[in-house]
Formats: C-alpha cells, sequence, structure tokens
C-alpha cells in the first residue's frame, strides 16, 4: 500500500457579480450569476493547515468584483469576461495568492451556473513541480529520520 505524502484540500468561494458579453459586434444584456469556485490545494503531510488565512487572502481579491459589473473592471474592461477569460485570470491569481502563504494549488473549478463548470487543472505547473519535489525530499527526510528513530531506539 503506497503511503499518501499530501493532504489535499477543497476550499469553495462564492461571488455575486454581473457582466455582458458581445456576440458578433452586438452588446448582450447585462445578466447576473453567482459565481462558485472550488480551489484544491495540497500541503506536505505534516503541514498545519490554517484554513482563515488561504480564505481571507481569496476573499479580499475576490471582494473588488462583489456586486460589480464585471467588464468595468480590471482586466476584464479590455477582455471578454466569458467564463473561460475569468478562470484563467482568477486562476493565476488564485495562485499566486495561495503560493505565496505557503499552499500549492492544483485546480480551479468555476461555475457561473449550477450546469457549467470550467477547469483549470495546475497540477503540473512548473512550480508546482517543484514544489512537490520539496516536499516529498522534506517527508522522506521526516520518514528517514522517524525510522532511524526506531532503529536506535530498539
Amino acid at each position: 500500500m503506497a503511503v499518501k505524502l499530501y493532504r489535499e484540500y477543497r476550499i469553495k468561494f462564492y461571488l455575486n457579480m454581473r457582466h455582458y458579453i458581445i456576440i458578433d459586434g452586438k452588446k448582450g444584456e447585462i445578466h447576473p450569476h453567482t459565481w462558485e469556485f472550488a480551489l484544491d490545494i495540497k500541503f506536505g503531510r505534516s503541514s498545519f493547515v490554517e484554513f482563515n488565512i488561504f480564505e481571507k487572502g481569496i476573499a479580499n481579491f475576490l471582494e473588488k468584483y462583489q456586486n460589480k459589473v464585471l467588464n468595468d473592471e480590471e482586466p476584464f474592461d479590455s477582455i471578454m469576461p466569458t467564463l473561460e477569460n475569468v478562470t484563467d485570470y482568477f486562476s493565476s491569481e488564485f495562485y499566486r495568492i495561495i503560493h505565496d502563504i505557503g499552499g500549492m494549488m492544483t485546480r480551479l473549478e468555476a461555475s457561473e451556473t449550477p450546469t457549467r463548470s470550467y477547469i483549470v487543472n495546475m497540477a503540473e505547473q512548473e512550480g508546482n513541480a517543484q514544489i512537490n519535489a520539496d516536499t516529498e525530499n522534506i517527508i522522506l527526510s521526516e520518514v528517514m529520520d522517524a525510522v532511524l528513530d526506531d532503529l536506535t531506539e530498539g
């Protein structure tokens, strides 16, 4: 049986915002959505996770979009705020926030309706690959130390 070297968590956030889409040069109606963002975050098995730190970091970022028309906010004043564009932009911002706090975001699932989601998988991203390697080295070192302690005590 393989030993799981990581703990994985999913944290969800909700954001009320409005947007419109321009199709064939014609501006659509401004309409509301309650967006759901589900972030998958990975930590080393021995890490203590303080969810409130991660939640606060993401909530602070999302606050500037809460109850706004997304098309009026950067960068969506220059790119179309489709589900895909919003998710791609938010995924890079969420990744940076989570990484700066000490976690590794591996996946973001965003939904603008209960039946429609877009997923960004970051598990193989270059920064995550290095964090994976570093975490595995730390964990293997901890396992080796524990084994050596058991051998020397016996």
